[in-house]
């Protein structure tokens, strides 16, 4: 059956997000969404007078794949999917997950085989194209969230239909602060923190790239990031979930990393490479309509009251040098609820408790309906 919002949601996104126009490519990958849906986007697309192109992936199939990864399957792999990306002009992602840790019987060894060659291909589409990526509410990630299966997909379209536009000038200015801010101080439970963020980018997203969105993100300098970090939200990376990470911090490099019993799996992420136990990404979440985790990044890295902390590959848009095949967004929320928390820029008090204490930031303040 047809949903009002699918045609609702498909022109948020070509008409808002990734501003279509006439004669451009547009590559739409599916995974286990209402053909519907796909439909909506295919017309919504040829409506902006542009080209679509369809891919359809099933999670089930593509864990089977990467079981199995050798070199020579996954060079080729990546060596036709690149030649596709490198002939779009914009990337569409809509995945639902029944299960968000399907890949969590692949081998180590095989995933990051496939990764290792897959990941150019994700950075051409990075670097080169407009895109923009969305989960799928579907009955696993309502699961996940704590709601039934109707209201995550009220929840859901509540928050991917946000009016972005209404809170892009409280985001831009937040991106100033940041951009004039050397050094920041991270206080909470379990975290001291220092970095510096000078001369690196701060960049607002504000219903561009992903949706549900509300971030803005830059990147710490490489070697400056000193300290402890104790993150809160649960997280699911490569198939395998945890909780309760720790990092102690030194010169930028993580030199002791705790899961407690996934200690093991942890430190094997981060030895993927050598730009693993270094981060990429300093992000505050400012989305006022998502307030608590539900295991589902693309949701909790935009919590309001939140920081996320990213090891890996830095984003070329606010590069401080790193590299990786790696890049985990780990979230950590300072609301009181979640234990509190403070955020200084250059010694001023930023953020106390998830709430901006700068009347001109409110509205990127956590919802207290």
């Amino acid at each position: 059956m047809n949903d009002e919002r699918y045609e609702a949601l498909a022109a948020q996104i070509v008409n808002y997000s990734l501003h279509i126009g006439q004669g451009e490519k547009v590559l739409i990958e599916l995974a286990l969404v209402p053909d519907e849906a796909g439909i909506a986007l295919i017309q919504a697309v040829r409506k902006a007078g542009a080209l679509p192109f369809l891919r359809v992936n099933r999670p089930r199939l593509n864990r089977e794949m990467m079981a199995g990864a050798t070199d020579d399957q996954y060079e080729a792999i990546a060596r036709h999917l690149m030649a596709e990306m490198q002939d779009m002009d914009a990337y569409i992602s809509l995945r639902g997950d029944m299960n968000a840790f399907e890949l969590s019987s692949v081998p180590a060894d095989a995933m990051a085989t496939a990764m290792k060659h897959l990941r150019p291909v994700m950075q051409r589409r990075v670097q080169h194209t407009r895109w923009c990526v969305l989960r799928w509410p579907t009955e696993g990630m309502a699961q996940q969230a704590g709601m039934s299966t109707g209201e995550f997909e009220d929840f859901y379209f509540r928050t991917c239909l946000l009016d972005y536009r209404a809170l892009s000038p409280a985001m831009e200015k937040l991106a100033e602060m940041m951009r004039r801010t050397d050094r920041v101080r991270i206080t909470g439970p379990g975290t001291e923190l220092a970095f510096s963020i000078k001369d690196i980018p701060a960049l607002p997203c504000a219903g561009e790239c992903n949706l549900p969105d509300g971030e803005v993100f830059t990147a710490p300098v490489r070697t400056s990031v000193n300290g402890v970090i104790q993150y809160n939200t649960p997280t699911v990376f490569q198939g395998i979930p945890f909780d309760s990470i720790r990092f102690r911090i030194k010169d930028g490099r993580i030199v002791e990393a705790d899961a407690g019993a996934k200690t093991a799996a942890l430190n094997k992420i981060l030895d993927s490479d050598p730009g693993a136990r270094y981060f990429g990404e300093f992000a505050l979440g400012v989305n006022p309509c998502i307030r608590k985790a539900m295991c589902n990044i693309l949701f909790d890295e935009k919590i309001a009251g939140s920081f996320h902390l990213t090891p890996g590959q830095a984003y070329h848009v606010a590069d401080n040098g790193n590299s990786s095949q790696v890049h985990w967004d780990l979230v950590c929320i300072q609301t009181e609820e979640f234990g509190g928390g403070e955020i200084y820029f250059d010694d001023v008090l930023i953020r106390k408790n998830g709430f901006f204490t700068d009347p001109e930031l409110a509205p990127l303040n956590p919802s207290q309906d």
